[in-house]
């Protein structure tokens, strides 16, 4: 895959900014995207959706997070979890997918799931 240096630049900052986020906990569908941005570089809290057995145990456990960064997969099932997270929890805590956007936009929409994100390893190290 081709990668250019503003996309370097730019994944580098993702990371640094999701880091730097308080009170908050990052929300991916499974290990291997939760591994991916750990080797990015991400060193927060990492909540994997399959570990919750159903999307009720999974609303349960996770409204007590000031924030919620949801960062599923651009696929259908990603994209349909999503809209079922913000319609359950819109109105218990809050839900904020700008980082899904950041990195739609930082990848130009090379990255459809999470854990591709291990592509730019080697170069974020």
């Amino acid at each position: 895959m081709l990668v250019s240096e503003q996309e370097i630049l730019e994944l580098k900052d993702f990371v640094f900014e999701l880091n730097s986020i308080r009170n908050s906990v990052v929300i991916v569908e499974g290990k291997r995207d939760s591994n991916a941005l750990k080797k990015l570089g991400y060193s927060g809290k990492i909540l994997e959706f399959h570990r919750f057995g159903g999307m009720i145990n999974f609303i349960d456990s996770v409204a007590k997070y000031e924030r919620l960064i949801i960062l599923f997969d651009r696929d259908k099932k990603g994209r349909t979890l999503t809209e079922k997270t913000i319609q359950l929890l819109q109105r218990r805590t809050k839900v904020d997918l700008s980082f899904k956007r950041k990195l739609r936009i930082i990848t130009k929409g090379k990255i459809m799931f999470i854990e591709q994100l291990v592509c730019y390893e080697s170069f974020l190290s």
